[in-house]
């Protein structure tokens, strides 16, 4: 692909298979957990937006894939939970053979859906 993508779709199609397939499989338990979330791209990653605010995203790079809670005090909430994947402050890194697990995602997601309805 040339240029920034417009749809998720259009970000994940130049991936390789095995990010493409872990990224595909973040977005559908996202989806999964925050139905009513739209999809849109946001700072040229995939990303969710929930009653207008952006709720969560997630990318790849030539090192590793990404899932983005938007969020440091849900990264710093859930820091026990994380200690198997590398942090920054809204940053939770993963590789594409090792997925995040979906119990963790839907939590995090749960998490931002709360933070971003206070």
């Amino acid at each position: 692909m040339t240029g920034k993508p417009k749809t998720i779709d259009d970000y994940l199609a130049p991936l390789s298979s095995d990010k493409r397939a872990a990224l595909k499989k973040l977005r559908r338990i996202i989806k999964a957990a925050a139905p009513k979330a739209e999809e849109c791209i946001s700072y040229q990653i995939p990303a969710f937006r929930l009653n207008g605010r952006m709720l969560v995203g997630f990318g790849a790079t030539p090192n590793h894939c990404a899932f983005y809670p938007m969020s440091s005090s849900t990264v710093k909430t859930h820091k026990d939970e994380l200690k198997a994947f590398k942090t920054s402050k809204g940053t939770i890194h993963f590789q594409a053979d090792k997925p995040l697990p979906t119990v963790l995602v839907r939590r995090l997601v749960k998490a931002r859906i709360t933070e971003n309805a206070g």
